[in-house]
C-alpha cells in the first residue's frame, strides 16, 4: 500500500465511524455553515485548529500560513478575512502562534531560504521592532518564543488596521481579535493579548468613510 492510499482508508473509517455516532452529522455539515470564530495559524502540521480547541467541524472558520501572518497585500488571507467577517459574521478572529515555530526561528537567522524570505521579512520587522528587548534574551529557544509572542501581537494589530475590521467595528461592533500562543510541549493555549471591538489604534488606520 501507498502511504497516500493509506490515508484514502483512514477516511473510510472515519466516515464510517461517524456516522455509527451521529447519522446525520454530515446532513447537518452539508446544510448549515456558521462558525463563531476565524482561527488564523500556522501551517504546522501539529498545530491543527479543530483538535487543539475540542472544536467539531463546522464551528471555526480555518485560515493557516507560515507563522500565522496577517499580511495586507496577501490576497488570499484577504479574501478568507473578508468572507468570514461579511458573510459569516463571526465574532471572533483568533490569531494563534506556537512556540517552537519553525518560521520564526529562520526569521531569527540571517541565512537565505529563497522565496520565502520575502514571507519571512515580516517576522524580520517584528523583531526590528523589538530589538532592544529580545537582545537581552541570551538563550536563543526564550528568545525565539518571545519573538512568537510578539508576532502574533503584531498580527492582531495586522487585523485591526484593516478596512475590513474597521468597517465591521463600525457597523456590527464586532469582531473581537485575540491572539493565543499554543505550546507544543503541553498542549495549552496561553492568551497574549485580544483587542475588543472598536479598539484604537493610530487614527492613521482609522476610516472615516466605511
Amino acid at each position: 500500500m501507498k502511504p497516500y492510499e493509506k490515508l484514502l482508508l483512514e477516511n473510510k473509517s472515519w466516515a464510517a465511524e461517524t456516522l455509527a455516532r451521529d447519522p446525520e452529522f454530515f446532513n447537518r455539515l452539508v446544510n448549515l455553515q456558521n462558525p463563531e470564530y476565524l482561527w488564523i495559524g500556522c501551517s504546522d502540521s501539529r498545530v491543527p485548529a479543530n483538535q487543539i480547541t475540542g472544536t467539531q467541524p463546522g464551528e471555526i472558520f480555518v485560515h493557516r500560513n507560515v507563522a500565522n501572518l496577517v499580511v495586507n497585500t496577501d490576497l488570499n488571507l484577504l479574501s478568507v478575512l473578508q468572507y468570514a467577517v461579511e458573510v459569516l459574521k463571526v465574532k471572533h478572529i483568533i490569531v494563534c502562534g506556537h512556540y517552537g515555530c519553525g518560521g520564526v526561528k529562520a526569521a531569527m537567522t540571517n541565512q537565505s531560504l529563497g522565496i520565502i524570505d520575502k514571507w519571512l521579512r515580516n517576522i524580520k520587522d517584528v523583531y526590528r521592532f523589538h530589538r532592544d528587548e529580545l537582545n537581552l534574551i541570551e538563550n536563543e529557544d526564550k528568545k525565539c518564543d518571545r519573538l512568537v509572542e510578539l508576532n502574533v501581537e503584531e498580527q492582531v494589530l495586522n487585523l485591526a488596521k484593516t478596512a475590513i475590521v474597521q468597517r465591521a467595528w463600525k457597523h456590527h461592533n464586532a469582531p473581537h481579535i485575540h491572539g493565543w500562543v499554543y505550546g507544543l510541549h503541553n498542549g495549552l493555549i496561553k492568551p497574549i493579548c485580544e483587542m475588543p471591538a472598536g479598539s484604537h489604534v493610530d487614527p492613521i488606520y482609522e476610516y472615516d468613510n466605511l
